[in-house]
């Protein structure tokens, strides 16, 4: 079963989409954290900022996991892993 490309390629999205969730909780947790702490603090606002930055990551994650058919993903893997084998 295990050699079936078919099983292989959903078993990769499933780890891809697993790894997806996790990243997402994370970041919930970890903004909820800092929204708490800007907010005990009563310091100016500045929680936007790790919230953008790292939701931008969330966002490419997200991107490459639901839609790896769009133009820039669209074979990244595969044509990573050609090059890299020409090379050698």
């Amino acid at each position: 079963m295990s050699d079936d490309p078919n099983y292989v390629a959903a078993k990769r999205h499933v780890v891809a989409r697993k790894g997806f969730y996790i990243h997402l909780l994370v970041y919930l947790c970890v903004m909820a954290g800092l929204v708490t702490i800007n907010i005990a603090t009563k310091s100016d606002w500045w929680v936007q900022w790790p919230m953008l930055g790292w939701g931008i990551g969330v966002l490419g994650h997200a991107i490459g996991v639901f839609a790896p058919d769009l133009p820039l993903a669209r074979n990244w893997e595969e044509r990573k892993i050609k090059q890299r084998m020409a090379k050698r």
